[in-house]
Parts: structure tokens; sequence; C-alpha cells
């Protein structure tokens, strides 16, 4: 929890209101667990890192990116491409 705070403030980062939850459920049976996002965003930024940045910065990159609203809508199937698929996106400025 401590860290948590830390990086609440040092990075200014404040709660949303996106509901991963609103998905058409004829289109979406299960959606994606934490550890599985956690694991195609990882995999995003690892994948995209820049030499001058480190972890942190490269996440917040990442998840300041509008590609985190495709991944992110269950209703499509993005968070399920292999990972190069999903970091040529991202290079290319979406899907």
């Amino acid at each position: 929890m401590k860290i948590e705070a830390e990086w609440i403030e040092e990075y200014k980062l404040t709660t949303g209101n996106f509901d991963i939850t609103d998905v058409d459920l004829e289109l979406v049976d299960k959606i994606p667990s934490e550890t599985q996002m956690g694991k195609v965003y990882t995999r995003l930024i690892l994948s995209t890192l820049q030499p001058e940045e480190d972890y942190i910065d490269g996440m917040i990159r990442v998840y300041n990116d509008e590609i985190c609203n495709t991944i992110d809508n269950y209703n499509s199937s993005a968070y399920y491409e292999p990972s190069y698929v999903i970091t040529r996106a991202y290079n290319n400025g979406g899907f």
C-alpha cells in the first residue's frame, strides 16, 4: 500500500470511470482477469521500451496511449492477439 500511495502521489494518478464489465454478453463470455491483462500490457511495455526509458516511464507511456481503448474493449478480440500483433498495432498507431 505504501508503494501504491507513493506512485499515486508521484505520478499524479487519478481514479477513472472505465467499467470493464460493460460488455455485450453475446460477444463476451468471460472477461479476462487482471493477471491476464497484466501480461498483455507487460509484453507491450517491454517490447516498446525506449533506451532512455525506465519501466515506469514505459508503463505510463503505454497506458496513456489510445491503443488501450481498443485493448480494454473486450467486445473486440484485440487483447487476444499475439503480442507481436499488438506491438505492431501500437507502433502503427492502432489496429
